[in-house]
C-alpha cells in the first residue's frame, strides 16, 4: 500500500509541473518518515557517496559534453547542409539526409535535445521552402532526433547499465542493429513516401558539380565518422570502458572543432556551463530516484510488485507486454530518466525472478522509451522541434507528424521482441 502512494503522489506532483528532482526526494522524505520512520535516511549519505563515485555515471557528463561541442560550434549544421545537397536531388532526398544525418549525430553524441534543435534549425527551412508537407517535414526531424536514445553511445544506455547492472559496453553492442533497422524502415518509408506521393516530398533543385558535392560532403561527414568509429570501436574491441572511450570522444569533438576553425574559448566556456546544467539535472533526478526507490523497497512493495506480476499467467511474456504497456504509457506523459530511475528499479527484480536476459530487456526498455519522446502531448522532441520552428507551424501539424513514426517504432519493437536472435549482437 505504501508503494502505490509514494507513487501516486509523486505522479501527481509531477502532472502539476514540480521539479523532477524534488519531487523525488521530497515525496520519498515524507512518506517516508510518517511510515518507517526518519532513521531510514541515515544511509541516504552513503547512497549519494556511491553515485558519486560511480565511473560508470562518469561517461554521461563526457558524452553530453561531445554532443553540445558539435552542436554549438556549427560541426553539425556542416554535415546536414552537406548531406542535404547530397541527396537532395531525389524525391525525399532532404529527409533522407535529416534521417542519416540524424543517426550519425545519434553515433556522435547520444544526446537528443542537441540532435532535433540542430536538425530543426537547419533542415526544416529547408524542406518547408521546397513546399515539403508539413507534418511529414517534422516527423522525420523528432524521429530522426530521437535516434539518440538507441544508437551507442547512448545515455539512457549509460543509466540502464547502471541502474539494471548490466554491462554498458554489452548494450551498446546489442544496440547497433536495432538502431540500424530504425533508420533503414525511416528511409525506405520516405522513399514509399516519394514514389506515391511525391508532392509530400519533392526533390530539391541542386545546380552545384555533383563531383564538388561528393567531395565537401567527404570533408563534413569522414571526420566525425572516424570519431563514432574510434569512440565504438574502442569500446566494441575492449580496448577501452565506456567511461574512457567518453573522455576520448569528448577530447575528440574539440580536436574536431579546431581542424574546422570552430573553436573558441568563449564557446568552449558556453558548452561548459550547458554541460554542467545537463548534468546536474540528471544526478540531481538520480539522487530523488534512489531516496524513491529506497523507500519503496524498505516498505515491502517491491515483493508485493514481485509476487503480482509471478502469480499472472503467461510467465514471462505477460510482464513483458504490460512492462512495455506501463513504460509506453508513462511516456506520454514523463521523462525518459524518470522511468529509468522509477519503474526499472521496480521491474527488475522480477525480470531477474523469471530468467529474463537483461540486455535483451534493456534494449527494449530503450526503444520503447525513444517512443516517449514522441508522443503526445509530453513528448519532449515535440517541444524541442517548436522551440525553433516558424511561428505559424502548429503543434498539432508536429503531432501528426510524429505518428506514422511512432508506428514504426512500436514495429520495429515487435520486432526485437519476438527475434532477439537475428537483432541483438551478444
Amino acid at each position: 500500500m505504501t508503494g502505490i502512494v509514494l507513487f501516486a503522489i509523486a505522479l501527481v506532483c509531477l502532472f502539476l509541473g514540480y521539479s523532477v528532482a524534488f519531487t523525488f526526494a521530497g515525496v520519498s522524505l515524507i512518506v517516508g518518515t510518517i511510515v518507517l520512520g526518519a532513521d531510514l535516511f541515515a544511509f541516504m549519505p552513503y547512497r549519494i557517496m556511491s553515485i558519486m563515485e560511480n565511473t560508470i555515471l562518469m561517461a554521461v557528463p563526457m558524452f553530453i559534453f561531445m554532443g553540445i561541442v558539435l552542436q554549438k560550434t556549427g560541426l553539425a549544421e556542416r554535415l546536414l547542409e552537406s548531406a542535404a545537397k547530397l541527396f537532395g536531388g531525389i524525391a525525399g532526398g532532404v529527409a533522407i539526409s535529416t534521417i542519416i544525418v540524424g543517426a550519425l549525430l545519434a553515433a556522435s553524441t547520444g544526446v537528443v535535445g542537441a540532435s532535433v534543435v540542430a536538425m530543426g534549425v537547419i533542415s526544416l527551412p529547408v524542406m518547408l521552402k521546397n513546399n515539403y508537407h508539413q507534418p511529414t517535414a517534422t516527423g522525420v526531424i523528432c524521429a530522426s532526433g530521437t535516434l539518440g536514445q538507441i544508437i551507442p553511445p547512448s545515455i539512457i544506455l549509460i543509466i540502464l547499465g547502471d541502474v539494471m547492472g548490466v554491462p554498458v559496453g554489452d548494450l551498446f553492442r546489442a544496440a547497433v542493429l536495432p538502431g540500424m533497422l530504425l533508420v533503414v524502415t525511416y528511409v525506405i518509408y520516405i522513399l514509399i513516401l516519394g514514389k506515391f506521393k511525391p508532392e509530400f516530398v519533392p526533390p530539391l533543385v541542386v545546380t552545384e558539380n555533383k563531383r564538388e558535392l561528393l567531395v565537401q560532403a567527404l570533408k563534413d561527414i569522414v571526420p566525425p565518422l572516424v570519431l563514432i568509429l574510434t569512440v565504438l570501436g574502442s569500446i566494441f574491441a575492449g580496448i577501452a570502458t565506456p567511461t574512457e572511450s567518453a573522455a576520448i570522444g569528448a577530447v575528440g569533438a574539440v580536436i574536431l572543432s579546431i581542424l574546422y576553425g570552430s573553436f573558441s574559448i568563449g564557446k568552449m566556456h558556453e558548452i561548459s556551463k550547458e554541460t554542467v546544467k545537463v548534468t546536474s539535472m540528471v544526478f540531481a533526478v538520480l539522487i530523488g530516484a534512489t531516496a524513491f526507490s529506497m523507500v519503496f523497497s524498505y516498505s515491502g512493495s517491491e515483493y508485493l510488485i514481485e509476487e503480482f506480476f509471478m502469480e499472472l499467467p503467461g510467465g514471462k511474456w505477460t510482464f513483458i507486454a504490460l512492462a512495455m504497456f506501463a513504460i509506453l504509457i508513462l511516456g506520454f506523459f514523463i521523462d525518459f530518466i524518470e522511468i529509468a530511475f522509477l519503474v526499472v528499479p521496480i521491474l527488475l527484480p522480477v525480470a531477474i525472478a523469471l530468467d529474463i536476459n537483461l540486455v535483451w530487456f534493456a534494449i527494449l526498455i530503450s526503444m520503447n522509451l525513444q517512443t516517449s519522446f514522441l508522443t503526445p502531448p509530453f513528448g519532449f522532441s515535440l517541444f524541442y522541434l517548436k522551440g525553433v520552428a516558424p511561428k505559424y507551424l502548429k503543434t498539432t501539424t508536429i503531432y501528426k507528424g510524429v505518428i506514422p513514426f511512432i508506428l514504426m517504432q512500436i514495429a520495429v519493437l515487435l520486432l526485437v521482441v519476438f527475434f532477439p536472435e537475428y537483432l541483438i549482437i551478444s
